[in-house]
């Protein structure tokens, strides 16, 4: 691979339903604690809909920013501003050059409480009672907007719009940028805050979204034989990301090496992903053979595996078609529920922790639920040592929009 840009990981921040931060929302996984709790929607709930359990965020996130900050953000911008803040801290907050400076974070739908928020308003009060930063505080690409003015990236301001895949794709685009000489380092990742009336009596009415009625520790189920959908998430992860040598040159710890970054499309069904797994496979191979890296050297899968019948199937039928059926899975949406177009990177983010740490957690709520039959990879259900020092992350969005990381050791 040479003559080719490595681009490394020199920080990471997060906000999820299992901590405040990077750190704690790791630690929170490894020793198998749950963010999935009940009665998330209060007063805006109906009797009609299914249980109300989500993964809401570990804290408010207003609560981690300067209260007049908070007042101008929706919560997704919210996150994404106190999950960016953290990554550059912990990345050193490096003196860069601004037009070597680049942003990119996707969401799944933006500002979406601010528009319910506003249409409320309108609906009862009359348009004079409308905010004024409606606009702002909705729009998709805001969140990656307002880290660049934080920061002054004149790079370029990116946001995917990718369903699931948003912040894996944000990710990935930020490799190219750094490859392609566009930027030096990119702040990038994905924020959602979506947990609505709406959305869950959306995805209800889909039947993607369980219906469990027990401990909402227990809900989310990937992989298990009597699995019945997902659980729906909020929150941010973020990371900077640099060319290998800029980080070199202002000797900063580099976390792991972002190796290869895939992009596929099914081309086939806008919820349903193809029945022969080609879009899935073609992102992981993709991922691969950027990385320069044989399948044997992956050590475990990071699976998409959001807990629906049809879709947790299908990613382990593909992962097995390049890894085989000894190849060690592992499945964080069990703790925390499906975050969508942050799923991928707050997931990317674990990816580079367990490459940094050579463990692989374990997937909850399969000791009591049996391993479908139907799934022939080697789940990971008790945390255990690492293989090997690269990891496959997958995120995989409606639309049939695949995307995988490859994070190998720095």
């Amino acid at each position: 691979m040479s003559g080719r840009t490595e681009v490394v990981v020199t920080g990471l921040g997060a906000l999820t339903p299992l901590g405040r931060d990077a750190t704690t929302s790791w630690e929170a996984l490894l020793a198998g604690a749950s963010g999935i709790r009940a009665d998330v929607l209060g007063e805006h709930g109906h009797a009609e809909l299914p249980a109300a359990i989500a993964g809401t965020m570990a804290v408010d996130p207003a609560e981690l920013l300067e209260p007049v900050t908070a007042k101008r953000l929706d919560r997704s911008q919210q996150a994404a501003f106190a999950a960016a803040a953290e990554a550059w801290a912990d990345a050193g907050q490096p003196d860069a050059d601004p037009e070597r400076l680049a942003v990119s974070v996707g969401t799944g739908i933006g500002g979406v409480l601010t528009l319910l928020k506003e249409d409320d308003a309108l609906e009862t009060a009359g348009p004079r009672k409308v905010s004024p930063r409606t606009v702002p505080m909705l729009m998709p690409n805001a969140a990656a907007a307002l880290i660049s003015i934080e920061y002054g990236a004149r790079a370029g301001v990116y946001t995917p719009v990718s369903a699931c895949s948003s912040g894996a794709e944000a990710i990935a685009h930020a490799a190219r940028l750094i490859r392609a000489g566009e930027a030096d380092i990119v702040i990038a990742g994905g924020t959602e805050a979506a947990i609505t009336a709406i959305t869950v009596a959306g995805f209800a009415q889909a039947r993607a979204l369980s219906r469990f009625t027990g401990d909402p520790a227990c809900a989310s189920r990937p992989f298990a034989a009597d699995r019945d959908g997902f659980v729906l998430g909020e929150g941010a992860g973020m990371m900077v990301l640099e060319s290998a040598e800029h980080a070199a040159a202002r000797g900063a710890r580099v976390r792991a090496v972002l190796g290869g970054a895939g992009i596929a499309a099914d081309a086939h069904h806008l919820t349903a992903p193809a029945p022969d797994g080609s879009g899935q496979i073609a992102a992981m191979r993709k991922a691969l053979r950027q990385a320069g890296v044989e399948p044997g050297t992956v050590g475990h899968v990071n699976a998409h595996a959001t807990g629906t019948p049809l879709g947790d199937v299908a990613e382990a039928n593909a992962i097995r078609e390049i890894f085989g059926e000894d190849i060690a899975v592992t499945a964080p949406k069990a703790s925390m529920g499906h975050l969508f177009g942050a799923a991928g990177a707050v997931e990317a983010l674990f990816a580079v922790l367990s490459v940094e740490n050579g463990v692989v957690p374990a997937t909850r709520n399969l000791a009591d639920s049996p391993i479908d039959s139907e799934i022939h990879v080697d789940v990971v259900t008790q945390r255990r040592q690492a293989r090997q020092s690269a990891v496959l992350s997958n995120s995989f969005g409606f639309g049939g929009q695949n995307v995988s990381l490859l994070f190998t050791a720095a």
